[in-house]
């Protein structure tokens, strides 16, 4: 089956002066999306055993459909991928890579988004390119899951439940799918939980080492240079709801990682500053104070946020999808 991309209206100059349809592009009447013409491919894996399922959530081969027909089977009889204790990370190894943006790569970028209304001032905060030199490290595969985040909260004290939990009811058809509306806090308490839980030293990964990780210091996007909305989950492919981890196999990242290209934003260890050299930029996003780093492009938003480079902040707007993922310091 082809997917039918959507075509939407012009942007405001400002979206988050938006109604969250205006910022998506969307009229604000209901629109059918692709996934709710495709959702016959269920019925044809009714009764598949979960390792093959498993396997298909991640065949290059399959189509979309079915891939995600597959993946939300797993999330309601148990994915085998998942084990909120034993989390499946990929390494990247010791060096050094040059990180962000040149400025005049920074201006044609500012220019060629504008249209989907970014702001050439949220680009700026790329810039200037400098180089970074890593300790090896280790980074979770997925982003956390639902499935993940539900263990925490039961093995713990914390207050907080997602607020894309609606009613604060664990959403049992979306559990391989990426946790999101958690707040920073939530994000570092879940790391701090699962390192005393397994002695591992789990913790979130810095803005840096999440761009190594995702685009190996030389890709726009996880993949390669050239935008492909079928290989991500941004709001070009219409789906408007998170999808199971790892479902997008053509969009994994030089180092095994998935999902660093969409389906939600991830919080990284880093509150903002600018890059050596660089200049404070006072955006929308700054204006309230200190605030965490997010990286990575989701369901909500357009292609822009899924750029291996592209600095964004943590929101507490439904317009922002916004989770998290791990990364481990690598055994000496």
């Amino acid at each position: 089956m082809s997917i039918r991309h959507i075509a939407r209206r012009p942007l405001k100059a400002n979206i988050n002066g938006s109604t969250l349809r205006e910022a998506m592009g969307y009229p604000e009447g209901f629109v059918r999306t692709w996934l709710q013409e495709n959702q016959s491919a269920s019925h044809a894996l009714c009764g598949t055993a979960p390792t093959r399922l498993a396997t298909l959530v991640e065949d290059p081969v399959a189509p979309l459909a079915q891939r995600l027909a597959a993946g939300s089977l797993l999330a309601l009889i148990g994915d085998p991928r998942l084990d909120p204790l034993a989390p499946a990370m990929v390494s990247v190894p010791s060096g050094t890579w040059r990180i962000g943006l040149h400025e005049t790569e920074a201006a044609e970028i500012g220019r060629r988004f504008a249209p989907l209304g970014v702001r050439a001032d949220w680009i700026a905060k790329e810039i200037p390119q400098h180089a970074v030199t890593l300790k090896a490290f280790r980074i979770g595969q997925y982003p956390v899951t639902n499935r993940e985040f539900v263990a925490f909260l039961e093995a713990s004290d914390w207050p907080e439940i997602p607020g894309s939990w609606a009613f604060g009811r664990f959403p049992s058809e979306r559990a391989n799918h990426p946790v999101y509306s958690v707040t920073p806090a939530a994000a570092d308490a879940y790391a701090a939980w699962l390192a005393g839980a397994t002695g591992r030293r789990f913790r979130l990964p810095s803005e840096a080492e999440w761009e190594i990780a995702a685009g190996g210091g030389n890709r726009a996007f996880p993949w390669g240079d050239t935008f492909e909305p079928e290989r991500c989950n941004t709001l070009e492919l219409g789906l408007l709801t998170t999808t199971p981890v790892g479902v997008f196999p053509g969009g994994i990242s030089p180092y095994g990682a998935s999902d660093m290209g969409g389906n939600v934003e991830e919080i990284v260890a880093d509150e903002y500053r600018p890059y050596p050299g660089g200049s404070v930029v006072f955006d929308d996003l700054g204006a309230g104070g200190p605030y965490r780093m997010t990286r990575g492009g989701g369901f909500t938003r357009f292609h822009d946020l899924a750029r291996c480079t592209r600095r964004h902040g943590w929101i507490g707007t439904s317009l922002y999808a916004i989770g998290f993922r791990l990364a481990e310091d690598a055994a000496p």
